[in-house]
């Protein structure tokens, strides 16, 4: 058996490669792509479906990687597909996002990929990344790289490396820390990420605390990954989150928020918040939802409101129709944040939340704004957090066309999602309960779909518009115009359509009125 002890040899395969060439294998962890070691069984047959998901996604992307490879080549210069492009290719989910790794410096990167690319960017050369599209395919080129975090600062500190292994030990996490060199197609592990990615677990190539001080972000790529691959994570990686959350308050507020938005668009959502709260860096970078976990004790009673939110979240999710949707989510997340601020114990023993939505609408306002999120997703958030228990308010079913109409205007565009976030509010295990509160929602949206064909309730105006109630009143314009048509909306939202003449009469009543 060869020196280099090459991807810790047990299986059939595996101790072949370690007599390839003669023995000699090559570097630690390089190996021939076709046979990559089986990561499930030990069978010197065919190739597993790993390695047979991984060569048909290879395959497809083959023509601009290899083309790519060749370019490089011949620049004297080594290229390799890295990080998550590999994993995806393993996992049989390779997109058209590919991501390659090199030892040539940017300037010379740009020099290789400019005459060949279709568009050429270069928005993170100070990082050592030069970003292209070819053929459809986004692609970035890195080089070689190591980067660490000052103490003190919010920006790692890029340094460029020289050889593969340096640049995979850098990585966040083993399954992240494969390549393939090209053209060659040679399989590259020293971390042993093939069998990580088997058993559906998250470590990392450096010890965790060593990683987690170079990029403190990596603490919420744990989570992330754990919900979107729905991986576990490895015992001392989480002991070393927990030890280390305070370090994530170095990390600018927008790299923390994409992170978080990668984490609630995932399959498994639930399963990355559960990690943030538990190791506490929910504490530190959405303290509201830690915060949810209301004590309780056997006189005064109320639901869970933290495992209650996370309900919802799945329940919203599962009425989404065209994909992930980060609003919904986000409103569905945040839409009980005011229950702890709001509570009170009653004398008959129940416990209170009243006015809970309005406070939880301008805390939603501000943890979003520290987050830097866009001045339009915090008001769309905010007011679905704020409408959420509107529906609550009608009664049992008996709605007046009055209160439909206000029920859609004050909606508007969010109509759609507040009607998802209300059916999802409902985690009642009381199934006559649940049932009837479904039959009245159903009614609800009956009623609004009469309406909306009959009224137009999605573009609600009043009878006149501003021109005409000048022209009647025989002012210009000025404040007064503004209450006359806030008074002809609010009698259109009560009364509904009204003629061209019964609407001047009402507004010259409300004009003598006003004199």
């Amino acid at each position: 058996m060869c020196t280099y002890q090459c991807m810790r040899p047990r299986t059939y395969e595996e101790r072949r490669l370690c007599t390839f060439n003669g023995g000699a294998c090559g570097r630690p962890g390089h190996v021939p792509f076709s046979v990559v070691p089986n990561a499930n069984e030990d069978s010197p047959s065919a190739l597993n479906q790993v390695q047979s998901r991984a060569v048909s996604e290879l395959l497809r992307v083959s023509p601009v990687a290899d083309d790519l490879a060749r370019r490089f080549q011949e620049a004297g210069f080594s290229l390799a597909l890295v990080g998550g492009s590999v994993r995806d290719a393993l996992l049989g989910r390779l997109g058209n996002d590919l991501d390659f790794t090199t030892d040539a410096r940017p300037e010379d990167v740009l020099k290789i990929v400019r005459p060949w690319a279709d568009a050429l960017w270069e928005v993170g050369i100070a990082f050592g990344t030069v970003g292209a599209q070819k053929d459809g395919y986004q692609i970035e080129v890195t080089t070689y790289r190591s980067e660490a975090y000052d103490r003190t600062s919010r920006k790692p500190e890029v340094s460029y490396g020289d050889s593969i292994e340096e640049d995979l030990v850098r990585r966040d996490f083993t399954v992240n820390a494969m390549a393939v060199a090209l053209p060659e197609k040679e399989f590259i592990d020293p971390h042993g990420g093939l069998g990580d990615l088997a058993a559906r677990v998250l470590r990392t190539p450096s010890t965790p605390e060593e990683s987690f001080s170079d990029d403190p972000l990596r603490m919420m790529r744990a989570a992330r990954f754990a919900a979107q691959l729905d991986f576990e994570v490895a015992p001392d990686v989480v002991a070393a989150m927990k030890g280390m959350a305070e370090r994530i308050e170095i990390v600018s507020a927008e790299r923390v928020r994409d992170e978080l938005n990668k984490l609630i668009l995932s399959a498994h959502p639930r399963k990355g918040l559960t990690l943030l709260v538990d190791t506490g860096l929910a504490d530190r970078v959405l303290p509201e939802l830690p915060a949810l976990r209301l004590e309780r004790d056997e006189h005064h009673r109320h639901k869970d409101v933290y495992d209650h939110t996370l309900i919802v979240l799945e329940q919203a999710m599962a009425l989404e129709e065209d994909g992930p949707d980060l609003t919904l989510r986000l409103a569905a997340l945040l839409h009980d944040i005011g229950k702890p601020r709001t509570r009170r114990f009653e004398k008959d023993g129940r416990v209170s939340f009243h006015h809970h939505e309005v406070v939880g609408a301008k805390m939603t306002k501000k943890r979003m704004a520290a987050l830097k999120y866009s001045n339009e997703l915090v008001k769309d958030v905010s007011r679905l957090v704020e409408l959420h228990l509107r529906f609550h308010g009608y009664g049992t079913g008996e709605w007046t066309d009055s209160a439909v109409r206000r029920y859609v205007r004050d909606a508007g565009p969010l109509l759609d999602r507040l009607h998802k976030l209300t059916r999802s509010d409902c985690t009642t295990r009381n199934k006559r309960r649940a049932a009837a509160l479904s039959r009245a929602y159903d009614g609800l949206e009956e009623r609004i779909a009469q309406l909306q064909e009959q009224e137009e309730l999605d573009a609600i105006r009043p009878d006149l518009d501003g021109n005409q109630i000048m022209q009647i009143l025989g002012v210009g314009p000025g404040p007064v115009i503004g209450q006359a048509y806030k008074f002809l909306l609010e009698l259109r939202l009560e009364n509904g359509p009204m003629e061209y003449d019964a609407a001047v009469s009402a507004l010259k009543e409300w004009w003598a009125a006003q004199s």
